[in-house]
């Protein structure tokens, strides 16, 4: 059925590097299978962590089915709201196939994956986010990788000769741009490395959500430093939009971790915002049927009691 298989060549740098291959006529990117390869692998590690956080891997399954296509809708989102000239018909914006992906959409969306996961399930945000955390920064890591085949998410043009190497830069279309995608990818999984030892050396650092915290600084730190040499950002007006996000991140996250330890040192008790539990109606449903069945318990002793009473009236007859 597969006899026929070849690559056809669609170069976007200087090394000749194919940004996918043919099946027949079936055409595979490489970008598509790199952050099919990044989703399997964040939800592998998610399940591997689940346990520091009193979850299960069927959780982190559910979880995925959640977080998955929301990161999805939410990156395609983002990107139309600062593309929307791009666009000629509105149907187009359904295109995804033809790219348009911004990552802080896929968070942003992830993130309300996260959210509707715990307020169905009733579970913590807080440790639920904390699992999710190192598996997002690992997903972002390799998905960069596939931005260099999709040659895209690079940086300014280099002017500088010396700096016409790669990988400080990488030729897009024949001019030479610096490599913007490869140093976030190694920052992010520095940020992975870093996030993994907080969850699993971290002996002193068991309240729910300092990882997703430290997610938040780290990955602001890179992501605002990084931008600044990005030159297919999204603007509003003359600010990049990545960029002002990365600083709101990283002020919500150390805001987050003050608090956190706020709370366990001065107040003396952890924070417990986002613990979802069964609302008022559950709980008084489940109050009613445990009393029914109390009820029928004590029904049914009674009527045990009175017929151990009779028989016993019946023997001394």
């Amino acid at each position: 059925m597969f006899d026929l298989i070849f690559f056809e060549t669609y170069n976007i740098s200087m090394l000749g590097v194919s940004s996918g291959f043919n099946i027949g006529s079936l055409r595979i990117e490489y970008y598509g299978l790199i952050m099919a390869l990044a989703m399997i692998l964040g939800v592998v590690v998610a399940c591997l962590n689940a346990k520091k956080r009193g979850l299960k891997s069927n959780d982190i399954l559910i979880l995925a089915c959640y977080v998955l296509p929301l990161a999805v809708i939410g990156a395609r989102i983002y990107y139309v709201i600062f593309s929307l000239d791009k666009y000629d018909s509105f149907w187009q914006i359904f295109e995804i196939w033809n790219g348009g992906l911004a990552i802080y959409g896929g968070v942003i969306g992830g993130a309300l994956g996260v959210l509707l996961y715990c307020l169905v399930h009733k579970k913590n945000f807080f440790a639920v986010a904390d699992i999710a955390a190192p598996s997002l920064i690992l997903g972002q890591a390799i998905g960069r990788i596939g931005c260099f085949f999709a040659g895209c998410c690079y940086g300014v043009e280099v002017t500088n000769q010396a700096d016409m190497w790669f990988p400080l830069s990488t030729q897009i279309n024949g001019v030479w741009h610096y490599s913007t995608f490869f140093y976030e990818s190694f920052w992010n999984f520095l940020v992975f490395a870093a996030l993994m030892i907080t969850l699993y050396l971290g002996k002193n650092i068991k309240e729910y959500g300092v990882v997703m915290s430290l997610y938040f600084i780290l990955y602001g730190i890179g992501r605002a430093w990084i931008e600044a040499f990005r030159g297919d950002s999204l603007y509003i007006g003359s600010i990049k939009v990545s960029q002002l996000l990365s600083i709101l991140l990283i002020i919500l996250g150390v805001a987050l971790i003050t608090t956190i330890y706020v709370y366990k040192y001065a107040v003396k008790k952890p924070l417990k915002v986002f613990e979802f539990k069964q609302s008022i109606i559950e709980e008084n449903f489940e109050l009613v049927a445990e009393t029914e069945e109390n009820t029928s318990d004590e029904n049914m002793q009674e009527t045990v009691k009175n017929k151990q009473k009779k028989n016993k009236k019946n023997k001394k007859e």
